[in-house]
């Protein structure tokens, strides 16, 4: 956060000059501070201070404003813009759990992790870790929940991430089993408790639909979101990953994830295989066909690279 031309040059008198660097860090902590209830200012810092002895110590009031009025301003507005932020990332979970819960739940989480880059994007990057530990912000669909942030986090990532040279054909079938492999940094591996890949979908859709008021979902009086179907576990395994500026998702199975899972995290070819096939049912006279499937796939879609 950079310092604003109406912030003081200098501390009161009375008091010690405050160098840039500290200056910064007292007004992020006053304009990351949540907001009361009512969507004001908070009286007392965290550390018990007054917030408006501390607004005072750098900011100078104007005719209109005092110091305190004018701080929280930026406190509403970074509010505003954060919860904004996480609503437009993550529209299917605010549809699962409910309006008022993922409000609740969003400014929970910005608490422990507020924006730490110069970007926005990044805002998101710990909510479905963070969801998963804490299943009281999410009340009965709480492993739903954690799924569809773990797909809507994903969909971000396979957006915008990275994209290496793949390897050619050629490369491909010159693989040894010590051969070590990357993946595409866009390309995101998911493990799902439900099948709610289609769900996502459909959720976000409907958020697009949602022209008039005869298309909006509605909740309950416990802030849950009626219209929500009703998911039977059973464990999916997605490849999300990015063709031509566009997202995209494919089904896979158990084994092909973990083969691409232990790939991504570095293992070699051949271990990477092993790895793959550790429990599986597939008989083993069909599983060298099924590898040189997985990889034509691969290779079609660019997924391989160099490690």
């Amino acid at each position: 956060m950079s310092a604003h031309p109406n912030v003081q040059a200098n501390a009161p008198t009375n008091q010690s000059p405050m160098d840039l660097a500290a200056l910064q860090r007292e007004m992020a902590a006053a304009v990351m501070q949540p907001l009361t209830p009512d969507e004001n200012m908070r009286a007392t810092m965290p550390d018990g201070r007054s917030t408006t002895a501390v607004a005072a110590s750098f900011i100078a009031p104007n005719s209109r404003l005092t110091a305190f009025e004018r701080l929280e301003i930026y406190n509403r507005q970074y509010w505003y813009r954060v919860l904004g932020a996480l609503a437009e990332d993550f529209p299917a979970l605010r549809a699962v759990i409910g309006g008022r819960r993922f409000e609740a739940l969003s400014i929970a989480y910005l608490a422990e992790h507020p924006s730490r880059s110069f970007t926005l994007r990044n805002l998101g990057s710990k909510l479905p870790a963070w969801l998963a530990a804490h299943p009281e912000q999410a009340g009965r669909r709480h492993r739903l929940a954690v799924d569809v942030a773990k797909m809507e986090w994903a969909f971000v990532e396979a957006f915008d991430a990275a994209e290496l040279a793949p390897l050619t054909q050629r490369q491909i079938a010159a693989l040894q089993g010590e051969s070590r492999l990357a993946l595409q940094p866009y390309l995101q591996l998911v493990a799902l408790h439900y099948p709610a890949d289609d769900l996502v979908l459909e959720l976000h859709a409907q958020e697009k639909r949602q022209t008039s008021e005869a298309g909006v979902a509605h909740e309950d009086d416990s802030g849950a979101t009626t219209g929500v179907p009703k998911l039977q576990p059973r464990p999916i395994w997605l490849a999300v990953h990015r063709v031509d500026l566009s997202v995209y998702y494919r089904r896979i199975g158990r084994e092909e994830f973990q083969t691409l899972d232990a790939l991504r995290s570095g293992s070699p070819f051949g271990e990477a295989l092993e790895a793959g096939f550790l429990g599986s049912r597939i008989p083993e006279r069909v599983r060298a066909e099924r590898v040189q499937e997985w990889f034509g796939s691969w290779a079609e879609l660019g997924w391989i690279c160099q490690a």
